[in-house]
């Protein structure tokens, strides 16, 4: 994915009210949206090295996002929005061994009135008129229910914690993502197929886990949840100077 924006370097001085940053940008101080709301822990020092993009439109709050921090000499990508891009560009790029045998994709897809999925995948062979997915064709479509093809359901989490090239998520309780889990077992039980799937944005770590100490509820939800059927897979991610890009899978 290459950045809309050109990525400027600062000095990262602290975060504060969760989604505020002040960043030392050439001897100038500037407040930069953080788009992530997680604890940010382990992807925070004082003074370290960031990048951040800046968008001049008057009709913004903030005008700098805050994108990438360095530490210990590894480049972290701390902005949320990003994962979703990411993985879809993957499976367009064919780069998911398991996803090649979809050849349709669609992100963002609603499945009920209090909750949406990051992305789902299916095959114009089995459903040769649908070209866009929504909430009423999952729940009352009659041929959907009789099929023995289903839709591939994917939730998109971004991992930023890291400890002694460990990564882990999540790094602070998340309610939300036990509901995703369940609305994915949900899925699951209509004979759907489903994923999660955590991008780590970070390149210093040599294994991935969920973090149980931090939040025993989710880690109990998603074991569950893969006892049911739940795929869940890990993402590698690579830094360019002005690109960030999925490379494969995480062993």
């Amino acid at each position: 994915m290459i950045h809309k924006s050109p990525l400027i370097q600062g000095r990262f001085i602290k975060r504060y009210k969760r989604f505020f940053a002040d960043i030392d940008v050439d001897g100038k101080m500037v407040v930069a949206h953080v788009p992530n709301t997680g604890s940010m822990k382990t992807c925070m020092e004082d003074n370290a090295e960031c990048f951040l993009t800046h968008n001049p439109d008057p009709k913004r709050k903030l005008q700098w996002t805050l994108e990438r921090i360095k530490i210990n000499q590894s480049l972290v990508g701390v902005n949320t929005g990003i994962p979703n891009n990411l993985v879809f560009e993957a499976w367009q790029n064919q780069l998911i061994p398991h996803w090649t045998k979809f050849d349709r994709g669609q992100k963002e897809v609603k499945i009920n009135d209090e909750s949406r999925l990051d992305m789902t995948l299916w095959n114009s062979k089995d459903f040769p008129q649908l070209e866009k997915l929504n909430m009423d064709f999952i729940q009352n479509n009659e041929d959907l229910k009789k099929s023995k093809t289903k839709i591939h359901f994917i939730e998109i989490k971004n991992v930023t914690m890291a400890i002694d090239q460990t990564a882990m998520f999540p790094d602070a309780v998340t309610s939300r993502g036990a509901k995703h889990i369940e609305e994915l077992v949900k899925l699951i039980d209509l004979g759907h197929t489903c994923e999660m799937v955590y991008v780590i944005q970070r390149e210093d770590i040599n294994t991935f886990k969920i973090a149980s100490d931090i939040d025993p509820i989710y880690d109990k939800a998603l074991t569950k949840a893969k006892n049911n059927g739940l795929l869940v897979t890990a993402l590698k991610v690579n830094f360019g100077p002005n690109e960030t890009k999925i490379t494969g899978l995480f062993k």
